[in-house]
């Protein structure tokens, strides 16, 4: 044995209180000779997570809202101290904005309007990530009602408009045209 590896055992023999890791085979774990590390998740465990929105709206909840709901929420759950107020930018960016995509700068800023693909991509990524630092609190029908006022102020949907299951999916973001997908056959 090397110097190096003799000298890399002794500390971890050091560091581990000189105690050897070892797979439990304990049967009541049922883990079969594994490390014993953490418990196996049960299906109940994977539902919470597995929330995942697609494109065309497979899996939204059930739920409805408004945008003049979600203008209330949007300073009630203290979306404007990061976006500002009227969502148009603070610390963090717009998400109502008219800025265009400036044509071959890839620096441009990118906002929901001008280039996000699906509209179900807003309503994931709200119910996913927030509000920051609390994420995953908010209710199905806060969700749509904020997704509601952030599409009418950019003018995707009309301001009296429901954002539910069924119609979500059928706002037309203006820049959905312009991604190629890299692996089509898996949607």
């Amino acid at each position: 044995m090397s110097i190096s590896k003799s000298l890399f055992l002794g500390c971890f023999l050091v560091l581990s209180g000189g105690a050897a890791v070892t797979a439990s085979d304990d049967p009541k774990n049922g883990l079969g000779g594994r490390p014993n590390l953490g418990i196996p998740m049960t299906e109940a465990d994977i539902k919470s997570w597995d929330i995942t929105i697609l494109p065309d709206g497979t899996n939204l909840p059930p739920g409805s809202g408004i945008a003049s709901t979600g203008e209330k929420l949007f300073i009630e759950k203290g979306c404007n101290q990061c976006h500002g107020d009227g969502a148009a930018g603070g610390s963090n960016g717009a998400l109502i904005t008219d800025q265009k995509i400036e044509i071959g700068n890839i620096f441009s800023n990118k906002t929901i309007k001008n280039f996000w693909a699906n509209s179900t991509t807003l309503y994931d990524y709200i119910r996913r990530a927030m509000p920051w630092p609390s994420p995953r609190t908010l209710s199905n029908e806060e969700v749509y009602a904020l997704v509601a006022y952030i599409l009418a102020g950019n003018k995707l949907i009309e301001p009296n408009a429901v954002m539910d299951a069924k119609t979500l999916p059928l706002v037309k973001m203006p820049n959905r045209d312009n991604f190629i997908l890299r692996f089509p056959e898996r949607i």
